[in-house]
């Protein structure tokens, strides 16, 4: 794929007056620029470019105008010619925006594009914005090398999807990735060619705030999904027109803030590093995933953007990454603050020794690690190698064949929060919804109801909707709880509506209003929970009760015996015990996104069934934190059956005295407007050999009167182990459409190496022993069959 090589013999040497003839338009400047930073260029080379390049006018300069180089030809010919500078430019990304809703850049940034001395920007977006920029970059620089534009694309660009942990819920691989394809065409569109997601950090304690950006507690529903929203965001061609960088973050171990408080340190052995918070970033790194970004926590005393042993012992070497690695936001210089660098100098140092490719706002390899280098702190070859990554990255996206290829405003335009983006939203938040309860079918609701109550805070809250790192989305674009349910009744329906009391405070002067209503109503929907800004990084709770006045005004709404329904808003699992055994129904909306209130209705008045799924266990209280499905026994496991029963024989067993050792809900729980039944789980043979494959079957039948989907879950357990195994895992999972009555046969392939843990030497092992497999639709709802695993 390349053109002849570059040599010191056939370089072309231009005149000054080439250099320095002005330019009176867009073509002279161009030309001028292209004839500048041509000189790199053989002349056979300079020849074939020229032509062409004078036609397209601004489209840009010799270092980005060569389809027919190799990556490592063009890396390699650039890196040669760069100064120190400008090497450390490549590796820096200060921040874009004055603000998120403002597309001008900071006073020096464009001096500094100038100088060559900024790689990447943070928070840049919008194809006019972004080509201005770019314009500077490949046109005004010494070297011409193109800006890459990044920004937090986390759950949609315009058309804001439900939260991660929404999606998580639904227990959908291909929607999931169907929705981060969105994503990037819209991110595309409006010049990006980076996000920072996914992020794949697992987490098990729900008063962490960012637990809502991941996809929950269960290393292998993660790593599935990790790996789903790589490819959809990253599509099926890196050099394609809609291509968005993905970033695996925050490695490692995030999700394991010590108490859930946002960026602190994460106290984990390695075997749980291995076996919990790792798998979902080897999963991205299998899928071809262009980033990783390290977390703000510390592990075993060494800080992530100081942590060698990980990020090169681990994520390079066994996982075999090669692209780059970004710090978070000041993360460089937030060494200083854990006490293991003393100045701005010697934390550049650590963390790009430590292969921090990238330092996000902090400044401090551009500006501190000259002095590094010549005192040699830092070795060139170490640099080099940082950038060439940085490089790689620009040309695989396709920016040094076209570097305004994704500043078009008229696609910007075409593929923004179209209508079938719109569905994709619609179904995705469908799909997310979670019914915790609903004794007496109390959902779904008639639409021919003649009055029906939405009370709430959140019913007509158009920016909750949106959930927390919601990138361009709009509140205007938002069909809230309450306009999802006008638009869905019967034209003789009356829908009244009260706020009710706000989320937070302790306002009840308007419970009267709410219960006024509610005696003219056939039906009540209270919409309660969090809101938006409730949820997110640096939104850790010590509670995780409702907040404010709500639960309170559920109880006076409850006292008028109506029929009532509670949607629930949040971006974590709640500790709602009071609420669960009130309320009769109980649906998880989470933060659906920007067609929350159609898909809202949709499942309310019963034209779609619920089939979300727990992606996080629920607790009956904060106490019960950490409380995760995949435990391992003690010595002493509590009874499941013991429902605070002091006087009984067990009560010395790992419990709390005052609460059921249970979970309030557990992980993979859900209902639907149907019932299902499991019968007949069968396996291809009773022994599995090292290297073999195991077929599971099982016969799932909808024996109620409506069609549902149904999320069939697959778990093991190893009897017996030289470490201590869990108490069961997800390995497989499939969600299937059934209409009533009718019965499929769901199959599984199960493969020795699912059998595999870390054991006494840390390594990946597979140990002979028996085996439990048990299929059900939720953690707890199970049916169980047993094989051995024989030496090979």
């Amino acid at each position: 794929m390349g053109t002849a090589k570059l040599s010191t013999r056939n370089r072309v040497r231009l005149p000054q007056s080439a250099m320095t003839a002005p330019c009176n338009d867009d073509l002279g400047h161009t030309r001028r620029a292209f004839l500048y930073r041509a000189a790199w260029a053989s002349t056979a080379t300079l020849a074939s470019w020229l032509t062409p390049r004078v036609r397209a006018a601004a489209r840009g300069s010799a270092a980005t105008r060569d389809a027919h180089r190799s990556e490592t030809e063009v890396v390699e010919a650039l890196l040669a010619r760069m100064t120190l500078e400008e090497k450390l430019g490549q590796l820096t990304q200060p921040r874009g925006l004055v603000s998120v809703t403002d597309s001008r850049s900071p006073e020096g940034t464009e001096e500094q594009i100038r100088a060559g001395l900024i790689g990447s920007l943070l928070g840049i977006r919008g194809a006019a914005a972004t080509k201005r920029l770019q314009r500077i970059a490949v046109e005004e620089s010494r070297l011409g090398i193109p800006l890459l534009f990044a920004d937090d694309v986390i759950h949609g660009f315009r058309t804001i999807f439900p939260v991660p942990l929404a999606e998580a819920a639904s227990f959908d691989v291909a929607a999931v990735e169907s929705c981060a394809r969105v994503a990037a065409v819209e991110a595309t569109a409006h010049g990006v060619h980076w996000t920072f997601a996914p992020m794949v950090d697992i987490a098990r304690d729900p008063r962490w705030g960012r637990i809502v950006e991941g996809s929950g507690e269960d290393p292998y529903l993660g790593s599935l999904l990790a790996a789903a929203r790589v490819r959809g965001l990253q599509g099926n061609d890196l050099g394609a027109d809609d291509t968005l960088l993905a970033t695996a973050k925050h490695f490692v171990a995030y999700g394991a803030a010590e108490g859930g408080r946002d960026y602190n340190t994460a106290e984990v052995s390695e075997r749980t590093l291995r076996e919990i918070y790792l798998p979902p970033f080897h999963a991205a790194v299998k899928a071809g995933v262009q980033a990783v970004m390290a977390a703000f926590d510390e592990i075993a005393g060494v800080p992530m953007h100081a942590n060698r042993e990980l990020i090169w012992g681990v994520l390079r070497t066994e996982f075999g990454f090669d692209g780059i690695v970004i710090s978070d936001y000041t993360g460089v210089r937030e060494l200083i603050a854990h006490g293991v660098a003393a100045d701005p100098q010697a934390a550049g140092v650590l963390a790009l020794r430590a292969g921090i490719d990238i330092d996000m706002v902090s400044g401090i390899y551009l500006h501190d690690l000259p002095a590094a280098v010549r005192g040699g702190q830092v070795s060139q070859p170490d640099i080099d190698d940082a950038v060439r990554r940085v490089l790689r990255a620009k040309y695989r996206v396709g920016l040094f064949n076209d570097p305004y290829r994704y500043s078009d405003p008229t696609r910007e335009q075409t593929r923004t929060l179209t209508p079938q983006h719109r569905k994709v939203a619609r179904d995705m938040a469908r799909k997310s919804l979670v019914l915790l309860k609903n004794d007496g079918n109390v959902l779904p609701l008639s639409k021919q109801l003649r009055t029906i109550a939405v009370i709430g805070p959140l019913a007509d809250d158009q920016r909750s909707m949106l959930g927390s790192w919601s990138a361009a989305g709009r509140p205007e674009d938002v069909v809230t709880p309450l306009a999802g349910v006008r638009a869905a009744v019967a034209a003789g329906t009356r829908v009244l509506y009260a706020k009710g009391t706000s989320v937070a405070g302790t306002d009840s002067s308007g419970f009267a209003e709410a219960e006024s209503l509610v005696r003219e109503a056939d039906a009540v929907l209270l919409c309660i929970g969090e809101q938006s800004d409730m949820s997110g990084e640096a939104r850790s709770r010590s509670s995780l009760d409702i907040p404010g006045m709500q639960q309170a005004l559920a109880k006076t709404l409850l006292a008028s015996g109506k029929p009532l329904a509670v949607v629930l808003f949040a971006g974590r699992a709640l500790s709602i015990p009071w609420l669960a055994e009130q309320a009769p129904s109980i649906l998880l909306a989470w933060f659906p996104g920007v067609e929350a209130g159609h898909a809202l209705a949709d499942v309310i008045f019963g034209e779609e069934s619920p089939a979300g799924r727990l992606p996080v266990t629920f607790p009956r209280s904060v106490g019960q934190v950490p409380i995760y499905y995949n435990h391992k026994n003690t010595g002493r496991p509590p009874d499941p059956d013991d429902n605070q029963d002091r006087q009984k024989p067990d009560k010395n067993t790992s419990r709390y005295f005052d609460l059921p050792p249970t979970p309030l809900y557990p992980f993979g729980h859900g209902l639907s407007y149907t019932t299902f039944h499991y019968a007949d789980l069968r396996l291809s043979a009773q022994q599995l050999r090292p290297g073999g494959r195991l077929q599971v079957q099982v016969d799932v039948t909808n024996t109620g009167s409506r069609a549902s989907d149904e999320v069939v879950q697959l778990y093991v357990h190893e009897n017996a182990a030289s470490v201590t195994p869990p108490v069961k895992q997800l390995r497989r999972l499939q969600r299937i459409h059934l209409r009533p009555a009718e019965r499929r046969t769901v199959a599984f392939d199960l493969a020795s190496d699912d059998l595999a843990f870390y054991g006494l030497e840390l390594r990946p092992t597979v140990e002979p022993g028996k085996f439990t497999v048990l299929v059900g639709g939720s953690s707890v709802s199970l049916i169980e069959a047993t094989f051995e695993l024989v030496a090979g």
